[in-house]
């Protein structure tokens, strides 16, 4: 007898295809629920660095790393060339000035330095019979001078006494004549040796200047010379520390060749390189801080380097009042050179956020502190361990200042833990 089958109203197929449309009306329900609400990320709160946001003296700073110098160096730059005969000191030895360094042998300029002695000698003989030639010359016009003198003398003489002769007609006016150009032939030679002793004089004068000049020209070439043969021996130009000294005993130097320096260790100074970025403001005067132990130094910068390498330039920098006990040549320094005024404002401690923000948003926990929200921001100076905020937080506003990497685009923080 055949039975009766009832047809099921919920088969397999039936229940899939209504399980598959509730889970897709639940999907259509989530996606508008999250689109239309605020994207959320469950944070533990000890993975959070927290700061507040607080009043303060805040300075601009950057952080820079210096190395000691010397006050001053003094470069050993050959004057004369030769070969090393000597060396007087070792390298790293502290001088004074004058002390001898090292010697060198330069058998040409010791031959030029005898070669000059004699032409200086050879000038000094030729100007001396050039000399008693001229005294000779002038005591001989001189005694000429002297016989005209006597010879007008007894003409005079002879002229006064025939012009009264012949006032008196005693004497024949051939005689008296014959006096009288006698006479005027004497005055005329007298002015004639006077004038001649003049010239003399002049000419002796003119000839004693020129080998005045001469010997003195002389005397300095000979003196140069013997300047040359000193430099030969170089001494230290200062009291310091002679470093770098390039030389061997043997050994052949040009002139101009650099052999070391010397140190003045009176004083030190600190050479600093700085970023480009910071080019149009650092000048002269600007003042550092370096931080040793409790103590706290301050430096100014005396002069800046303005050629640019490798993206950096170099400033000198000098200490203002006390200095670091036991400091060395070549010490390294961490410095940070302040670029503006200590002023009021507030900040929040540097962090890992502005990699992601750009410093134009951050995430402020609610006052229960149990939730974050994003908040913009806006960020004015800073220094390695503050941002200056301009606007966006108040005094006491708490923020998250760890890096937002696993953050996404969330919108919202939700703190877990205590």
């Amino acid at each position: 007898m055949d039975r009766i089958i009832k047809k099921k109203k919920w088969t397999p197929g039936k229940i899939a295809m209504i399980g598959g449309i509730v889970a897709l009306a639940a999907l259509i329900v989530f996606v508008i629920v999250s689109a239309s609400g605020k994207s959320k990320l469950n944070v533990d709160a000890e993975r959070m660095t927290i700061a507040t946001a607080k009043n303060a003296a805040f300075r601009e700073f950057i952080p820079v790393t210096g190395i000691v110098q010397p006050i001053s160096t003094i470069f050993l730059d050959l004057q004369e060339g030769g070969r090393v005969e000597e060396i007087f000191v070792e390298d790293g030895a502290v001088l004074t000035r004058g002390q001898p360094i090292l010697k060198l042998k330069n058998t040409d300029l010791e031959m030029n330095l005898v070669t000059q002695e004699s032409a200086v000698y050879n000038l000094l003989v030729q100007s001396q019979i050039s000399q008693n030639a001229a005294r000779q010359n002038t005591i001989s016009k001189l005694t000429m001078a002297v016989d005209v003198e006597s010879s007008l003398k007894e003409a005079k003489r002879i002229y006064d006494l025939n012009s009264k002769l012949m006032a008196q007609k005693n004497i024949a006016p051939q005689e008296y004549q014959e006096s009288k150009n006698r006479y005027e032939y004497y005055l005329e030679k007298r002015q004639l040796m006077m004038e001649i002793l003049k010239q003399d004089s002049i000419a002796v004068l003119q000839q004693m200047e020129q080998l005045s000049l001469t010997n003195t020209g002389s005397q300095n070439a000979l003196e140069l010379m013997r300047r040359k043969i000193a430099d030969l021996t170089v001494c230290a130009p200062v009291d310091g520390q002679l470093t770098s000294l390039d030389a061997e005993i043997g050994q052949s130097k040009n002139k101009g060749e650099r052999i070391g320096q010397v140190d003045v260790l009176s004083g030190f100074k600190v050479r600093v390189d700085v970023d480009e970025h910071y080019i149009s403001r650092i000048y002269a005067g600007l003042e550092g801080q370096y931080k040793r132990g409790d103590s706290l130094y301050t430096l100014a910068i005396k002069k800046v380097y303005t050629q640019v390498t490798a993206g950096r330039f170099a400033v000198d920098m000098l200490f203002q009042g006390s200095v670091p006990d036991n400091i060395r040549r070549g010490q390294s320094l961490q410095i940070r050179i302040a670029l503006s005024d200590e002023t009021e404002a507030l900040i929040i401690p540097r962090g890992g956020f502005y990699q992601q923000t750009g410093g134009n948003w951050i995430f402020k926990l609610v006052r229960d502190g149990n939730k974050a929200y994003r908040t913009d921001i806006r960020i004015g100076r800073q220094n390695p361990d503050y941002y200056e905020v301009l606007d966006g937080l108040q005094p006491g506003d708490q923020v998250v200042v760890n890096s937002y990497e696993n953050y996404g685009d969330v919108q919202e923080l939700l703190v877990k833990g205590p």
